[in-house]
């Protein structure tokens, strides 16, 4: 192979790549991750919010953050659009490590919610929490 055809196909392969990488998913476009300490301040400042523990029932049970509403991460494609029906809405997410916040965000983005923000794990909560 000549080195003008090479350099055609290398420089094709590169055009390739870069146009690929230049296609993203909707999704990454508006994943907002916070800090837990974003999410208190947001929490302390805003009303119309909506906190989303993703965790199971039983997690739930054993201590949540106040006021959060519980949809079990397996059930988020189910039951979120009957839970919140405004796609609007502020949602702020968690769970046990962060884990299946960014899941579940994920699959709320993927639902058509604007305003999503995956603030990690309760783990990570420093302040009080409902026992």
């Amino acid at each position: 192979m000549n080195i003008k055809k090479s350099l055609s196909i290398l420089l094709l392969m590169v055009m390739v790549i870069s146009i690929t990488a230049c296609a993203s998913d909707n999704n990454d476009d508006v994943y907002n991750k916070i800090t837990s300490e974003q999410a208190k301040e947001i929490i302390d400042a805003e009303e119309d919010i909506v906190i989303l523990d993703v965790r199971t029932k039983e997690e739930y049970d054993e201590g949540h953050i106040e006021n959060a509403i519980l949809i079990p991460n397996t059930e988020i494609n189910d039951r979120i659009e009957e839970e919140i029906p405004d796609k609007d809405t502020k949602i702020l997410v968690y769970c046990r490590s962060g884990n299946r916040s960014s899941s579940a965000t994920r699959d709320i983005l993927e639902l058509g919610y604007t305003d999503v923000y995956d603030f990690g794990g309760i783990i990570n909560w420093d302040y009080e929490i409902v026992k």
